[in-house]
């Protein structure tokens, strides 16, 4: 798959919850294959970004599966971790707000509010359960992804924020985003 793939807002079916995935397939495996190319192919057309995660709506398809990145700090290691049914047993640490964006929220950044901590139980590729501490950058990725297979989108966290959103300037750097002129009335952002 190619970054063309991946479905934007106001697509409805980011808004939908994803169904469970009950046996685990050749069309799961080609599935986290597909979700592999759509995400490099994406990062490669951004000098200044990484694709850290994907969830199998984010290609429009509504089953709980999603890749996390191995190394978010080497953009040359392309490697995945695929988690099929992943859901979050407990969230810990603190709220910390901090930037997100999205392969499927076109353009906009924003200041998201977070657990810090997270344990996470879901599948592997042999269908053995897996289970996961993480905090920081990683427990904030799966929070985001998660959310995805649950029809949630980073900016239902933060719209009720006006001082949150950013876009990325030339130079890869954020810069905010006026809410009244750009966000508030935007029919791409809200449904």
């Amino acid at each position: 798959m190619k970054k063309e793939d991946v479905i934007a807002l106001p697509n409805p079916h980011l808004r939908q919850k994803s169904q469970r995935v009950h046996v685990i397939t050749d069309e799961t495996t080609q599935l986290i294959d597909d979700l592999t190319g759509a995400a490099l192919d994406w990062e490669a057309s951004r000098p200044h970004e990484i694709s850290a995660a994907i969830a199998a709506v984010q290609v429009d398809r509504l089953e709980r599966v999603v890749i996390v990145r191995s190394d978010f700090d080497h953009k040359d290691n392309q490697e995945f971790t695929a988690l099929i049914n992943p859901e979050i047993v407990k969230y810990e640490g603190e709220i910390v707000s901090d930037y997100e964006g999205c392969l499927s929220v076109k353009n906009f950044y924003g200041k998201v509010p977070r657990h810090s901590k997270v344990r996470v139980k879901a599948l592997d590729l042999q269908g053995n359960e897996v289970r996961l501490k993480a905090e920081g950058f990683l427990a904030r990725v799966l929070q985001h992804e998660i959310d995805h297979t649950n029809g949630i989108v980073f900016i239902d966290h933060i719209k009720d924020n006006t001082d949150a959103f950013y876009r990325l300037d030339e130079r890869g750097e954020l810069e905010p985003v006026s809410y009244d002129e750009h966000i508030k009335d935007n029919p791409v952002l809200w449904d």
